[in-house]
């Protein structure tokens, strides 16, 4: 069993902690232990119910109402919500409560289900990138065993991969981008996010993947030539010079535009070189690519 904190519950919810201590005086539905030094902590069966009183609360059912409901009744109110987003909500929930679980015969069967009837762009977009955030508090804090975390990315990256050997663009674009990750850096799923964005608008993707050496990048790019080369930094490695390699990769690459985006560029306050240019969020990525 996992052991969540009240703030964990707060960033998996959306609802403030103050307000988690009024549910659990008004409310029978969470019950948290606490530790030795009087910490409260929350179940499996705790953060579930969170997530999904949180969601129809958010939709209109009162928490008192919420709170007489058998469990049945709660799963068939959340499965009769029309609205867009409280689906895509409902989705990401399933996602980490299965994924608290280790069902991953159901993870998968979800992602499955909703690349079948919104396809792989909008099932990226909209619920796997908003899924990795969420779980991504977690892992910062610990409270997700590390093999959650490898079953779950795991099997996203399977389907990121599956998406780009699928993906067969009516329109060529006479332009090709060298992807790669630098030495250190071994978190894929954003640079395979951009491999499938690039390739269904019709680009040439050279993928050289993770914990490449400059000197082997350099090397491709030189005989290639490509565009542009495009990089995402989720978590590097401690040592990790992030000016010293900002500078040594734009003198390697001799005039190729380096695009950057990942946590790293958001605290990054020091002079860029020319040819490299930083997308801080989702957004600006997205505008970029509808730059193309």
């Amino acid at each position: 069993m996992n052991a969540f904190t009240i703030k964990d519950l707060e960033n998996l919810s959306g609802i403030k902690a103050h307000t988690i201590r009024i549910w659990e005086q008004r409310y029978g539905f969470l019950k948290p232990q606490r530790t030795s030094t009087n910490i409260r902590y929350y179940s499996n069966d705790e953060l579930k119910a969170v997530l999904n009183i949180a969601l129809l609360n958010k939709y209109g059912y009162k928490i008192s109402h919420i709170d007489r409901m058998p469990p049945e009744e709660i799963s068939n109110r959340i499965l009769s919500l029309t609205d867009p987003r409280a689906v895509q909500e409902r989705v990401i929930n399933e996602l980490v409560q299965v994924m608290v679980d280790m069902d991953m015969e159901r993870f998968e069967k979800i992602l499955t289900g909703y690349i079948t009837t919104k396809g792989m762009e909008r099932t990226i977009s909209l619920i796997i990138f908003p899924f990795l955030e969420k779980i991504g508090i977690l892992w910062q804090t610990g409270h997700i065993n590390p093999a959650q975390e490898h079953l779950v990315t795991n099997a996203i990256r399977q389907k990121l991969i599956a998406g780009i050997e699928n993906c067969s663009p009516s329109i060529g674009i006479n332009k090709t981008f060298l992807l790669f990750l630098p030495e250190g850096e071994h978190h894929e799923l954003g640079l395979l996010y951009m491999y499938f964005m690039l390739k269904s608008r019709g680009i040439k993707i050279i993928y050289l993947g993770t914990n490449v050496p400059l000197s082997d990048m350099a090397f491709v790019a030189n005989l290639k030539k490509p565009d542009l080369a495009y990089i995402h930094l989720t978590s590097t490695a401690t040592n990790f010079n992030f000016e010293k390699f900002l500078h040594n990769a734009s003198a390697k690459l001799q005039g190729i535009n380096l695009v950057i985006s990942g946590h790293i560029t958001l605290s990054y306050r020091k002079s860029i070189p020319p040819n490299v240019q930083f997308k801080r969020s989702l957004s600006e990525v997205m505008e970029f690519l509808s730059m193309l």
